[in-house]
């Protein structure tokens, strides 16, 4: 039987296939041959793609919209307009809303933010929340509302603020639906924009048109020099964000974020990050990627996902140490009451999973595009795409889970996919099908959101079912896992891993795993859970043997095994040394 900690089928084991002459031409530009070799395997085939200098990033011109949004900005701010921050309650928007508020406020802008309780408001710009941001600053008028990481939807709330006399600046970059809000609207994936990268997160389409902003005051207000404001110390907020949104790290995202994580190196970022860092038991100075994706972005969606985002928004945009320390210290805890509930929950939606498949046995054989669709009116809204997420993991399915929206009647449900299936096209398929059966849903290629009628979810499962059974084959649903090949004794050194751990991975840019045989020499479990392994390659005898760690071990392991690992450090009381941090038996 299947365990629920396991996909239906075993993943594919593949090697990845770096072109000779890529390999060749990085080495000749000075690019160390190990680094070659992996970047190549990732499409890389010069060395300017590996440029991470700030003179690098795309230009903002040609985003559409972009220049008129910064001459509306540079207009408002000049008139001493009040604007308003309208945020997301994820990690990419909390970061987006701290970076416009501290960047606009550079400018002379008199600016607040808002982000929408999510179990009152729901998402994006509501008619109902403009209401409520209409009767909060009664005594003090909106006069524009600019959306960041939302917005793209938002066609009857862009209306509200109209006619309210508010003016809207949308900036997004989820998919455009058939609809589009009716105003100023910068995003990199509108039909026929020509920027380069439609990458870009939320908080990155906000730096860039803080950048544009910049251009527009330099250019055409010709504000002395002295008077322009900075933006580049402001890049470790939007690798924070771009991290933690998983968007593809395409090579002007790396740039953002190499850019980042080189300022918070440095340990003279913002108070509300190096606290973030000190809660996490993380030394800035020696900030990664890693970091930021799975230690510092889940303490700020905590906020989002459990109660109010506003804490995680002010932590970025707080100046004092301590007053940053006690929010980081408040994200910190509710990131642990996260984990408690998403566990509990998890364990309960993957047994579900699993008596589903087994219950569609016979189906796969004829159908295999089946996903998963789970509802449990118990489980807590703040964490169903943790557990979607989860369960498209264990069982590689697309997935959705859903509860219920208070008394409303209507469940809400967050989709996560896997690579080949655009889990947002499929909703919109399903919606075409079925007008009106889907009250609203967004997203993006590998993650969506719906909302319905709970007395409809029989319907829409059996639709859903329906579409991805059209769309998706066999091939597809067939896991891959993807390595680097073997690593040779004389690359298994602790420089090599520094150097791996100093670059930039990510969604679509994945860090190296690699694959050796190995004979293992001793082993011993901590905690009952992870295994500390002493190990030797395979035909080495005058090795001492290298240290590793199998974390979370579903088993022990025999003598001799074939090792998918990355190469890491292990640093433990100011000593610092090599080890391979083991993912699975190859």
């Amino acid at each position: 039987m299947t365990s629920p900690h396991q996909p239906p089928t075993p993943p594919v084991i593949r090697q990845r296939a770096a072109d000779p002459a890529w390999v060749a031409a990085l080495i000749q530009e000075g690019v160390h041959p190990l680094l070659a070799r992996i970047f190549a395997a990732r499409g890389v085939h010069s060395k300017a793609e590996l440029d991470s200098a700030l003179a690098s990033l795309l230009n903002p011109k040609p985003m559409s919209n972009i220049e008129e949004a910064a001459a509306a900005l540079s207009q408002a701010i000049g008139q001493g307009q009040h604007l308003l921050v309208v945020a997301d309650f994820d990690a990419d928007g909390a970061t987006a809303c701290a970076l416009a508020i501290r960047g606009l406020r550079r400018f002379g802008a008199r600016v607040d933010f808002l982000v929408p309780d999510r179990f009152v408001f729901g998402y994006g710009l509501t008619p109902a929340l403009v209401d409520h941001a209409h009767r909060l600053y009664e005594h003090d008028p909106v006069d524009w509302i600019i959306t960041v990481d939302n917005g793209i939807s938002s066609v009857t709330g862009v209306e509200r603020a109209q006619a309210l006399g508010m003016q809207v600046l949308v900036t997004d970059h989820h998919l455009p639906g058939k609809t589009l809000p009716n105003t100023l609207i910068v995003n990199p994936n509108l039909p026929g924009c020509p920027f380069g990268s439609k990458n870009l997160a939320g908080v990155g389409v906000m730096f860039y048109v803080l950048m544009a902003l910049r251009a527009h005051v330099r250019d055409v207000l010709q504000w002395p020099a002295e008077k322009i404001p900075r933006l580049d110390d402001l890049l470790p907020i939007v690798a924070l964000g771009t991290v933690a949104d998983v968007v593809t790290l395409d090579a002007n995202n790396r740039r953002l974020v190499a850019q980042g994580l080189q300022r918070l190196r440095k340990g003279n970022s913002f108070a509300g990050l190096n606290a973030l860092f000190a809660v996490s038991g993380l030394d800035v100075r020696q900030a990664t990627s890693s970091h930021l994706g799975f230690s510092i972005g889940p303490r700020i969606n905590a906020a989002g996902r459990l109660g109010d985002m506003s804490v995680g928004i002010q932590c970025l945009i707080e100046d004092d140490f301590d007053q940053a320390m006690a929010l980081a210290s408040e994200l910190d805890a509710m990131n642990q009451e996260r984990r408690e509930i998403e566990s509990q929950a998890r364990e309960e939606a993957a047994a579900q999973a699993l008596a589903r498949f087994q219950e569609l046995a016979p189906q796969l054989q004829q159908s295999p595009g089946l996903g998963i669709v789970l509802h449990d009116a118990n489980w807590h809204q703040g964490v169903i795409g943790l557990i979607a997420g989860k369960l498209k993991e264990q069982f590689y399915r697309p997935t959705i889970v859903l509860t219920n929206d208070g008394d409303s009647g209507r469940v809400k449900g967050s989709c996560r996919s896997i690579p080949g299936v655009h889990i947002r096209d499929v909703l919109e398929r399903v919606d075409t099908l079925n007008p009106g059966l889907l009250l609203a849903f967004g997203g993006h290629a590998m993650a969506a959101g719906l909302s319905l009628m709970a007395a409809d979810l029989p319907r829409f499962t059996e639709e859903f079912q329906r579409v991805l059974s059209s769309t998706v084959d066999a091939a597809t649903l067939q896991q891959t896992l993807d390595m680097d090949g073997p690593l040779a004794a004389t690359d298994m050194r602790l420089d090599l891993a520094y150097l791996l751990a100093d670059q930039v991975w990510g969604q679509g840019f994945p860090a190296p795993v690699f694959v050796n045989e190995f004979r293992v020499i001793s082993q011993r479990r901590l905690k009952e859970r992870h295994l500390k392994l002493l190990l030797a390659l395979e035909g080495e005898t005058k090795s001492a043997g290298i240290e590793a760690i199998w974390f979370n071990a579903a088993a022990d392991l025999p003598g001799r095994a074939k090792l998918a690992y990355r190469l890491s450090s292990n640093e433990w009381q100011g000593r610092s040394s090599l080890q391979l941090e083991v993912v699975g038996v190859a």
